[in-house]
């Protein structure tokens, strides 16, 4: 049954006389109670809240005394009652609820201060599944939502950081909110429920092991208001979400300006592509720009695998972002910033590498404390009108595919080593997407082609372009060639060996399969079939 508005203009002015103090973050709590009560307004509070206001010499009324019933069952019903939920709720400008509020006893509370168990905490803390279920509040989100229904009379608060405002605005109005700010303090109330109960569906269905739940809500943080999107005329915010893994939200920036919404985007692609080469093995670059790399090796030192990675398009680099696996040094930093970089980001930074990177005032520095987990599981969301297209992470390696020679001839032991280092770029490149890689760097990427063939002569365009620039050879001779979904005609592979190529991987599944391993038998040259694809559209 609906309930029919009584059309009760709300005041614009509510005096604060009461208030409700329930936090589980007591960031600023003493401090604001004490500016509570020096107007005057009786603090009602509970459980660890009452005891630090008490602690600190104020003078507190328990919630148990308004409810005339303790708090019960380790705490978890203490709010839930009418003398509360009615004093939050009531419509003081109603006859019907004063009555009602004179006849049962209940009170009114102007003011509610009010967070939430940290849930959010406890599950990236590592807890067990019962001390999660534990920090799931009830009654916090039931006082917030009912706060904010009731605004016109309840200012709620539910941030520390808004404390210094409710505060100012009772030192201009005379202990008094206007609506204004009520209504801003209701909606950040139900943004922040709603963020809550999204954690904890999403960690629910990942408890559960359900992919699909019937209801998915995605939920974040503001970080950042930015100038603009991706085009001046577009806004653009930057929101944190529960998820814990390294990379561009996590990261210490060092210095440089605000990061824009295309920093991030390709920063974030950066870092995930860099993320995929592991330490131990190897220091290796990646260079991005628009979200595509221009440029990606490994090599004996950061330094010589910067320099490997812009030689393959050095063009494309400028106003680009580098990714690396490793400690920034002084020695790569020094390489770095003789072309123009956006961002660079890495674990880490040696301090003479932040002060080499210093001189440069505009160029961000930003390092994320570990590398991300290629393998890790997790979800990726993307609006379409009217609705959100969600999937997992591509997690796939190609480390743990079962990888299958297909051709007469076997790939040597550097060819498979070049295409393994070439596919697992190629899941990090637009689809449709060619790699030309030759001793452990990119020589020629083609990327985000409407046909494969365009993407794979692009590619081999590119490898010819560097060399002019260079004044040497066209490196994509004897170079091992990645795709990111099968060839579904033989001419996509004919350019790549017109191009030098000995050895291609590729996932296989075209219905002419054949025909293209036919094409690389007659040509000589060794091909693999991975039976994964890396579409990134």
């Amino acid at each position: 049954m609906a309930v029919i508005s009584k059309n009760i203009p709300a005041p614009e002015l509510v005096t604060i006389q009461t208030a409700l103090l329930s936090v589980a973050d007591k960031t600023g709590i003493v401090e604001l109670a004490k500016d509570l009560a020096s107007r005057g307004v009786k603090l009602l509070s509970t459980g660890g809240t009452s005891k630090a206001l008490k602690d600190a010499g104020l003078e507190v009324t328990d919630v148990s005394d308004i409810t005339n019933f303790p708090e019960i069952m380790d705490g978890r019903v203490k709010t839930l009652h009418p003398n509360i939920h009615g004093a939050l709720l009531a419509i003081r400008d109603d006859e019907e609820h004063v009555a009602a509020m004179k006849e049962h006893g209940i009170g009114t509370i102007d003011l509610a201060i009010l967070n939430l168990y940290p849930f959010e905490e406890t599950v990236h803390s590592g807890a067990n599944y019962a001390n999660c279920v534990e920090n799931i509040d009830i009654g916090g989100p039931a006082m917030i939502r009912a706060s904010a229904k009731n605004h016109a009379y309840v200012t709620v608060i539910t941030d520390p950081d808004d404390y210094s405002e409710i505060l100012g605005m009772l030192k201009q109005n005379d202990s008094a909110v206007p609506l204004d700010f009520r209504k801003r303090m209701a909606h950040k109330a139900y943004a922040r429920t709603a963020a809550y109960d999204t954690a904890i569906s999403n960690w629910f269905a990942a408890e559960l092991e359900v992919e699909m739940p019937l209801h998915r809500a995605i939920a974040g943080r503001l970080e950042s208001v930015m100038r603009y999107g991706e085009n001046p005329h577009q806004s653009a915010g930057f929101y944190k979400t529960m998820e814990q893994r390294p990379g561009v939200s996590t990261a210490t920036q060092h210095q440089g300006k605000q990061l824009s919404y295309n920093n991030i985007n390709d920063t974030d692609a950066a870092f995930e592509l860099i993320s995929e080469f592991d330490p131990a093995l190897s220091p290796a670059i990646a260079i991005i720009k628009h979200a595509n790399p221009c440029g990606v090796a490994m090599a004996g030192s950061l330094k010589e695998a910067y320099l490997k990675a812009l030689a393959c398009d050095p063009v494309s680099a400028f106003g680009g972002i580098v990714a690396m696996n490793q400690i920034l040094d002084a020695e790569a930093a020094e390489e770095i910033v003789k072309t123009f970089t956006e961002v660079i980001i890495a674990p880490e930074a040696s301090p003479e590498a932040m002060e080499i990177v210093a001189a440069k005032k505009n160029l961000r520095l930003l390092t994320t404390g570990a590398l991300a987990d290629p393998r890790a599981p997790g979800i990726m969301a993307k609006t379409v009108a009217g609705g959100m297209l969600v999937q997992g992470r591509d997690a796939a390696n190609v480390d743990d595919l079962e990888l299958k020679v297909v051709t007469k001839r076997q790939p040597t032991t550097d060819e498979l080593s070049d295409m393994k280092f070439a596919f697992r770029v190629a899941k990090h490149v637009k689809s449709n997407a060619i790699i030309y890689v030759k001793d452990a760097a990119t020589v020629g990427i083609g990327a985000g082609q409407m046909s494969r063939i365009d993407s794979s002569r692009i590619a081999a365009r590119k490898a010819v372009d560097a060399a002019q620039a260079a004044g040497g050879e066209v490196l994509t001779k004897g170079s091992a060639v990645a795709s990111d979904a099968f060839f579904p005609f033989a001419d996509g592979l004919v350019s790549a060996v017109e191009a030098g190529a000995t050895s291609v991987i590729q996932p296989g599944g075209s219905m002419r399969d054949d025909e293209v391993i036919a094409a690389a038998d007659e040509a000589g040259i060794a091909m693999v079939f991975t039976g994964t694809r890396h579409f990134r559209h």
